[in-house]
């Protein structure tokens, strides 16, 4: 008897949180998918349009409080691909930045699974438009590196912000509220200016996001202020004040419209 062909697991980007931001080809691919297992940060409003005969399976991490063990979902997505099923694992933001898609891909291609990469809108690019922040520009900053929030003090494989603080020009933190002292601490200590331009989008993208803009001296205060929660990321460099610039000429603008509007009325009266 012939073994089953295998069928494909997709590795999908949700995008950052507004669902109108996932790709077309992601959207078809939910629309296909026998099997969908979804994480906390996929919107779940994509899964309206999936098959009224998907089988949907929640696999979503929180910090500290993982629904599945990553051991977990890669033995399901094995287990459905082999069974001949098209498989869609979908994640928020990229699968390959921060959503441990290479972990999974690799495991699938043990196994000898089928699997394609479907890219999504990362948090950093997504939150960052949102908040009216351009992670480059000519006059403030020439790079930018997304860097985890979660390995401070102590892990094996610490981030280098002693070349963060100097090397890049923006640094996009994920999953970083929980250190957002500890970073403050690392970045300052190794030279980071106090004064450096801070933003914290929380829910980027979506109609519960908040944005709070300070400097890296006083940020940490800020944050416990407005009780910032997940998910959230921090922005930190001289593009922060692009954010404030805009927000000032799109006031000044609004004043001389209606300075305008005031005098056309003077003249008609008159």
């Amino acid at each position: 008897m012939m073994k089953q062909p295998a069928g494909t697991v997709y590795i999908v980007g949700a995008g950052p949180g507004d669902p109108e931001l996932i790709t077309v080809k992601a959207m078809r691919r939910i629309q296909s998918a026998d099997v969908i297992l979804y994480d906390r940060l996929a919107t779940t409003e994509l899964l309206d349009y999936a098959s009224k005969n998907v089988e949907l399976i929640y696999c979503g991490k929180a910090p500290n409080a993982h629904a599945m063990p990553q051991d977990k979902i890669n033995q399901l997505l094995i287990q459905y691909a082999s069974q001949g099923k098209n498989v869609v694992r979908l994640k928020g933001g990229d699968p390959f930045v921060f959503g441990r898609g290479g972990e999974e891909t690799l495991e699938l291609a043990k196994h000898g699974i089928p699997y394609e990469v479907i890219p999504g809108i990362t948090s950093a690019i997504g939150a960052a438009a949102a908040a009216n922040i351009p992670l480059t520009h000519r006059e403030h900053a020439s790079s930018f590196a997304c860097v985890t929030g979660t390995r401070c003090h102590g892990d094996k494989a610490p981030v280098r912000w002693d070349l963060l603080a100097h090397s890049v020009d923006t640094l996009a933190i994920y999953m970083g509220v929980s250190q957002l002292g500890a970073i403050r601490e690392e970045l300052l200590k190794h030279g980071k200016a106090a004064s450096t331009p801070v933003a914290l989008i929380e829910r980027g993208t979506t109609s519960r996001q908040r944005t709070f803009t300070g400097t890296l001296e006083h940020i940490h205060h800020l944050a416990a202020s407005v009780q910032l929660s997940n998910p959230a990321l921090i922005i930190i460099g001289e593009v922060v004040k692009v954010r404030e610039q805009l927000l000032m000429a799109e006031q000044l603008a609004a004043q001389q419209v209606k300075q305008q509007e005031e005098q056309q009325a003077e003249q008609l009266i008159g």
